[in-house]
């Protein structure tokens, strides 16, 4: 006949540190460059910046747009 085993003691997992909230920047600058982006590329597209409809305006602003889903990831 088996003999049963002693009581195993269980341990329980060690609580998961939260992260605190994010300063007051990160939610600023994301919502800036998202916005800037989205300026640059409509006023693009409609021809309102100097120099008239330009794939070098696209491209920054494509780059601020970018730049806001990055930012976006440090958001907490």
């Amino acid at each position: 006949m088996p003999q049963t085993k002693t009581k195993r003691r269980t341990t329980t997992p060690p609580k998961p540190k939260t992260a605190p909230p994010s300063k007051l920047w990160v939610p600023a600058l994301m919502f800036s460059l998202l916005f800037l982006g989205v300026l640059v590329i409509v006023t693009n597209y409609f021809g309102l910046l100097i120099g008239g409809e330009n794939n070098a305006f696209l491209l920054i602003g494509i780059a601020y747009v970018t730049g806001g889903f990055i930012v976006a990831t440090m958001l907490r």
